[in-house]
């Protein structure tokens, strides 16, 4: 589901929308200016980061669930020398959407 008209196709025929995109219908939907409409966001981002830099799980009813997964550490290759190289273990988040949203 697009939100509003984003201004760039891309190759892979799918339109992204931008922060800027996202800012401009928060205003036109909620009766906010652009300023009251980025401030907003940007509180809702950084909260949402937040609660993930405590591993915590951010769960948004009927848009998706956000969490940290441990990924551990494995061997891979360096495709410039194909030597073998050790990849650290590390942290990455996860994005289940709800189900209505996955159709």
């Amino acid at each position: 589901m697009l939100i509003g008209k984003p201004k760039r196709r891309t190759k892979l025929k799918y339109i992204i929308m931008n922060k800027t995109d996202l800012t401009n219908e928060i205003a036109a939907k909620a009766g906010l200016n652009k300023t009251q409409a980025k401030a907003a966001l940007d509180a809702c981002l950084e909260s949402i980061e937040q609660a993930l830099a405590n591993e915590d799980k951010v769960q948004l009813i009927g848009f998706g669930t956000f969490s940290v997964v441990d990924k551990p550490a494995r061997t891979g290759i360096n495709p410039a020398t194909k030597e073998k190289i050790q990849i650290p273990a590390r942290k990455s988040i996860k994005f289940k959407p709800a189900a209505n949203l996955a159709k």
